[in-house]
């Protein structure tokens, strides 16, 4: 905005001037794009103000530091008046294209005429659209805002009641949508802590759950009505600014302004990105600085990130060389002399064990709502009684923040690509994933979940990947639902569901894998009463409710014929929250992991490190099965002690923990390498930093990438091939848990 106020004003702070004498000192074209002043004081205003409750919001998070705080407004305000350029866009060509005198369409004849041109236009739009992307009729919204934008314009005159009124319209208009997105970027960091990122992107696809999800969680219609009057009163306090007056300019002159505003908006976008404001130690501050517009149009540029372009990579043969030694274990042999090839033949000891196998990934429960894990608020009795009845794993982190990321872990074992996650990419069908194993079996897999499946395109992938999907459409319309909400029907009600289909499957005479995906610990926090002391909606009672509930479903499945044969694997998709001070707090991935079968295994804790993608081959493990498998994770009994590993991430921020040090991957090639505090999520860098582990985690998210983008990742002929188990030793029988445990390096 400051480059073109040559063009604009002599004066932006005479805007307190009576308006007459303001227009009459100054040249038509000033006249005509005075309103670009007064849209950008009010929005530059409106960021000021969040930008302090957001501050206010962050706590102790952000000590009292006056650097702290000029650095947030500094950048912040330069990240403003970026955005600046492109959210003025609407204002900029309509007082550019609005005639001064005289509206260019008058009379029913041209009037329809231009109709069913512009008509024919936005048809020929969509038609071009589909053929070159694919784009349908209800993913093209964006496009019919932009024809209704222009479709009123021939009927302005800038000098005539209808320009002003046309004026006072869209300065409106864009004052409510400022107001608006501010709001809900409180909304959002209460949530999240953080500016618009990608989640808030995928939020805009999904709007029928994240709409239900505000409306049952907020007083929605209240703070609609609250910001239509605040708007209303700004407009009318500021409304000289939007004074429509134009002695006389031409089309061509004016062509100057969006000329100058159309040179700065590419400048910015080839000069500026989301990273430079990265800059402190402190994330909050870091996230403070930035605008949550641009943020939100970057990180939908960013939904799809081709590694090798953004971030550091190694020669190919380097890196598969790398992933092949890391995937070395006693019970693996690769059954290929291909470097690229990293399909090994897992050869366990004794026979296999064709037990049913109900995994179940609990939305949000963090590994400190447990009391195992010195949480005071007794959340999770059931769950902390069966630590000792179960295999317990200490030191698990989560691959990521979102539920497709859990997924994904659990049902491929890959590492979090960057950008979109697996189960939302294109050409995501007939991968290598667990199921698959399962299936050659006998055993018949199925992903079953309490909402609608289409949601993150959930049916979508497991349908084509292995599994049979049971959704909430699936519900009997005579079964009982004791709560619901826009998520899904309640854990116990879900858990109804997956006990029929165990039951089904059982009566058929197969063996069965379930992987259940619960929703109750999400917000709005809804559950049925009388389960816990907590009343609704209350994210403690939430994460009681789930202990609940799973403390029931095991207890109606120990009177089923099969449960003895059964085994139970618990863990979290991800943590309730990803906000920290560092980039990947890594408190804020820890999640637990119980696999009970009491007629199966002994009780016993782990203490090794392990990463959520380890998951699938551990389990595989325990269950004594010999077979071909391309996963990233290895089984952690396996594992040389001291040796585990996990790999969090965010949508473009990679990590790779092992012992105490984290390194992080970022766009653009940059590098972080920390310390963490695994109590509070703070770190200190590491100096000198460790090029092996940096080699090691470029290697994971390289060959990761390089396989999905080429293939590597799907089933192939050679998957079914039979692989012999090793001999049981002399004298010994197989005893699957009996690994030592092994403390955290």
């Amino acid at each position: 905005m400051p480059a073109v106020a040559g063009v604009l004003s002599d004066s932006p702070c005479r805007l307190e001037l009576p308006l007459t004498h303001a227009l009459s000192s100054r040249s038509p074209l000033r006249q005509r794009f005075r309103p670009l002043w007064w849209l950008g004081i009010v929005y530059i205003a409106i960021c000021f103000v969040t930008r302090i409750v957001l501050l206010v919001m962050s706590g102790s998070n952000v000590a009292p530091n006056p650097l702290h705080w000029l650095y947030a407004f500094g950048v912040g305000l330069g990240y403003d008046l970026i955005t600046f350029l492109y959210l003025a866009w609407p204002m900029v060509l309509f007082l550019w294209l609005v005639p001064t005198r005289r509206a260019p369409v008058a009379g029913v004849g041209r009037w329809a005429l231009y109709l069913a041109g512009m008509a024919a236009l936005y048809a020929a739009c969509l038609g071009l659209l589909f053929l070159l992307w694919h784009v349908h009729l209800h993913e093209s919204w964006p496009i019919l805002a932009v024809f209704l934008f222009f479709l009123p314009m021939p009927a302005l005159a800038y000098n005539r009641p209808s320009g002003q009124w046309g004026l006072y319209v869209l300065g409106l208009a864009l004052l409510y949508g400022l107001l608006f997105v501010a709001a809900s970027e409180l909304v959002f960091w209460n949530e999240f802590s953080v500016r618009f990122n990608f989640i808030a992107v995928d939020y805009l696809v999904y709007t029928t759950e994240v709409i239900g999800n505000i409306r049952e969680s907020y007083p929605i219609g209240t703070w609609l009505a609250l910001l239509v009057v605040l708007a209303l009163v700004v407009f009318v306090l500021s409304r000289r600014g939007l004074r429509a007056r134009d002695d006389g300019s031409r089309l061509w002159q004016r062509a100057r302004v969006p000329l100058v505003w159309l040179v700065l908006t590419v400048a910015s976008v080839a000069g500026v990105n989301g990273e430079m404001k990265d800059r402190t130690a402190n994330n909050y501050v870091n996230e403070l600085a930035g605008n949550g517009i641009y943020q939100f149009f970057a990180a939908f540029r960013s939904s799809h990130l081709d590694y090798k372009k953004f971030y550091r990579s190694l020669p190919d043969d380097e890196a598969f060389k790398l992933i092949r030694q890391q995937l070395k274990q006693p019970n693996a042999t690769f059954t290929s002399d291909d470097p690229r090839d990293l399909t090994r033949a897992i050869r366990a000891t004794g026979p296999e064990k064709h037990l049913n196998v109900v995994l179940i990934s609990v939305e949000s429960l963090s590994g400190d709502y447990l009391g195992t894990f010195g949480n005071k608020q007794g959340l999770t009795p059931f769950l902390d009684s069966l630590v000792g009845k179960s295999i317990f794993f200490d030191n698990l982190y989560a691959n990521g923040t979102r539920t497709v990321r859990g997924l994904e872990a659990l049902s491929l074992s890959v590492p979090p690509t960057p950008g979109d996650s697996l189960v939302r990419e294109k050409n995501n069908e007939d991968l290598f994933s667990l199921a698959s194993i399962f299936n050659q079996r006998g055993y018949q897999s199925e992903f079953v979940y309490g909402g609608y499946g289409y949601f993150d395109n959930m049916n979508y992938f497991f349908s084509h990947n292995g599994y049979k999907t049971v959704d909430r459409s699936a519900i009997p319309k005579d079964m009982p639902i004791h709560s619901q909400n826009v998520w899904g029907v309640a854990d116990e009600d879900l858990y109804t569901l997956a006990l029929s289909q165990m039951d089904q499957i059982h009566a058929e005479g197969k063996p069965f894998f379930l992987h259940i995906m619960t929703t109750s610990n999400h917000r709005p926090y809804t559950y049925p009463a009388d389960r816990v002391k907590w009343q609704a909606p209350s994210r403690p009672g939430a994460v009681a409710y789930t202990d609940w509930s799973i403390g029931d479903f095991i207890k109606r499945a120990r009177a089923k014929p099969y449960f003895a044969d059964t085994v139970f694997v618990i863990t979290a998709d991800h943590c309730a929250s990803s906000a920290g001070k560092t980039s990947i707090p890594i408190n804020r991935y820890h999640i637990p992991l119980w696999i009970y079968a009491p007629k199966q295994f002994k009780p016993q804790r782990v203490e090794e490190l392990m990463g959520q993608l380890d998951i699938p081959p551990t389990l595989l493990g325990l269950l004594d099965f010999s077979y071909r498998t391309r996963f990233f994770g290895k089984d952690v009994f396996q594992e040389t002690p001291g040796q585990g590993h996990a790999l969090p991430g965010t949508y473009e921020k990679l990590g790779y923990l092992r012992g105490d040090t984290l390194s992080i991957l970022e766009p653009r090639k940059r590098l972080e390498q920390l310390k963490p505090d695994f109590a509070t999520g703070d770190a200190t860098p590491v100096v000198p930093v460790k090029q092996d582990q940096v080699d090691t985690a470029i290697a994971y998210y390289q060959v990761a990438s390089d396989l999905y983008k080429h293939g590597g990742l799907a089933l192939q002929p050679g998957d079914k091939t039979k692989v012999e188990p090793l001999p049981a030793p002399a004298g010994t029988a197989a005893a699957p848990a009996a690994a030592a445990s092994t403390a955290r390096p």
